[in-house]
């Protein structure tokens, strides 16, 4: 189902739609009462001032992301008003995840929606990004048993700029949700060659010049990691190389991501309750993917280069086997001591690669470690970088974004743990501490010297195991794909 999405001026009260969204804010001394957030007062008033008295007999606290229905009773065009907590000090991350919560609360029971009022530009793209993420629905397998999502959505606003704000916030949702459905995919229908024709769709809608190599022609271009990792399997390995250029472009943004179809493994295989969610193990090529997507489509001003390394990770006779040697691109031998840690392997192929296109900035994104969750939970992203300045500007890049990122450092005493007898590098460890650290340190090893570089963990935020929340739904998140647009506005900006 497609979502239209458009501007209303009109005051909330007048709008003749299924369903009236308005923010509430908590108030009184002791917090034991509401009342509407600025832009929706009016409805207040259009209800002879019996909208707080209802909300607070119902027990609402305006807390953020808290979902109230009140019944107008004829009294107002739209026969439902949904009041949604903001909180004490809502921001624009606040609005999103009100306006997801809201929007989801709707599921299934309204064809239309509509009123989420905003005073601002940027109060238009937060409401507008957050409605429509939270409309997202992926039921491409389902027959029955299912919700859909609101089929139109207004946003009331007559801020300068808010035209410009709710297309900005329609491209972004487009991105994610490209993203969302690719990791929300079975493997049974997203191999590698399914992705990279995937790609190739994306590419021609949004103008991106695209390359695919595939598994005879990374054979013979040396490109060891992907060739290694994807042997075990029938699905072979791609390479895809996207391009993205403006003419204004005073610097290029190289993006880089994992994209494993699925993770069995390999001979280290995974233990099944790890296993059933592996087909997000490619979260990190379809955030590249999407990124890509809306940066040609925002017509950021940067010149953009994005490889999707591509592979699916499968046991079998023709499968690599740990203590085998691969030589990735770029001639560095590795050590493969561990079949399971094989996102450094697809990798470093591709960061070696992508450092030839003599990028400002390279920035890699993989769903990478289990260890990122035993360190940062499931919501919040690792960040690691050869630049202390660099890695905190990305943090910055993707709070603004509105994503939970944190900064890790790249203890140089971790290297010597990779050390391996026979080749330049293992893959892992010896330790069994700091597993995230240490894939950090392995994937520095492939950055070319000089070359600014940030590496992002999202093995957790990728997907969502538990239960929706704002914006974000069960399954698939698209994590990482606003940040990595931020990062490039930002580098086009000379922020970064």
């Amino acid at each position: 189902m497609t979502t239209t999405i458009s501007l209303d001026s009109a005051a909330p009260a007048r709008l003749d739609v299924d369903a009236l969204v308005i923010g509430v804010v908590p108030t009184g001394q002791d917090g034991d009462g509401v009342r509407p957030a600025a832009g929706a007062e009016g409805v207040d008033e259009a209800l002879g001032g019996r909208l707080t008295d209802a909300l607070r007999a119902v027990g609402a606290t305006g807390k953020a992301e808290e979902v109230t229905r009140v019944p107008t009773l004829g009294a107002l065009p739209a026969p439902l008003i949904v009041a949604v907590g903001l909180g004490e000090s809502p921001d624009a991350e606040t609005l999103r995840r009100a306006a997801g919560a809201a929007v989801r609360a709707l599921a299934g029971n309204r064809r239309a929606a509509g009123a989420l009022a905003a005073a601002t530009g940027g109060e238009v793209e937060a409401v507008a990004l957050g409605a429509l993420l939270g409309n997202y629905a992926f039921h491409e397998f389902r027959t029955g048993d299912r919700k859909d999502p609101v089929e139109r959505l207004t946003v009331v606003a007559s801020a300068d700029g808010a035209q410009q704000a709710l297309d900005r916030a329609r491209t972004l949702a487009e991105a994610v949700s490209l993203v969302r459905d690719l990791v929300n995919t079975p493997p049974s229908h997203l191999n590698p060659d399914d992705l990279a024709r995937t790609a190739e769709r994306v590419a021609g809608e949004a103008g991106l010049g695209i390359e695919i190599l595939d598994e005879k022609a990374l054979a013979e271009g040396g490109y060891g990691g992907l060739v290694g990792v994807g042997q075990g399997s029938v699905n072979p390995p791609r390479l895809v190389r996207l391009t993205y250029r403006h003419p204004d472009a005073r610097r290029t943004l190289a993006l880089v991501g994992k994209g494993i179809t699925f993770d069995s493994g390999g001979l280290s295989l995974k233990p099944s309750e790890s296993m059933d969610w592996m087909k997000s193990d490619m979260g990190g090529a379809g955030a590249v993917l999407g990124a890509l997507s809306a940066i040609a489509r925002l017509g950021v001003k940067v010149n953009a280069v994005g490889y999707l390394a591509l592979a699916e990770n499968m046991p079998s006779g023709t499968a690599q086997r740990p203590s085998d040697v691969l030589r990735v691109y770029g001639g560095k031998t590795v050590e493969v001591l561990n079949t399971d840690a094989e996102g450094r392997l697809v990798l470093a192929d591709a960061l070696v690669r992508a450092g030839e296109d003599e990028p400002d900035l390279l920035v890699d994104v993989a769903t990478l470690t289990g260890a990122q969750l035993v360190a940062l939970g499931t919501r919040t992203a690792g960040v690691m970088a050869n630049d202390d300045d660099l890695r905190e500007k990305v943090v910055a890049a993707a709070r603004d974004a509105g994503e939970a990122f944190w900064g890790m450092p790249l203890p140089a005493e971790l290297r010597k743990g990779l050390d391996s007898a026979v080749a330049d590098i293992a893959n892992i460890s010896g330790e069994r501490w700091g597993g995230m650290l240490v894939a950090g340190v392995f994937l520095k090893e492939f950055v070319r010297d000089g070359l600014r570089w940030a590496h992002l963990d999202i093995a957790g935020p990728a997907f969502n195991k538990g239960e929706p929340y704002g914006y974000t739904p069960k399954g698939g998140t698209g994590a990482a794909t606003r940040a990595l647009v931020r990062i490039a506005e930002d580098l086009a900006a000379g922020n970064l």
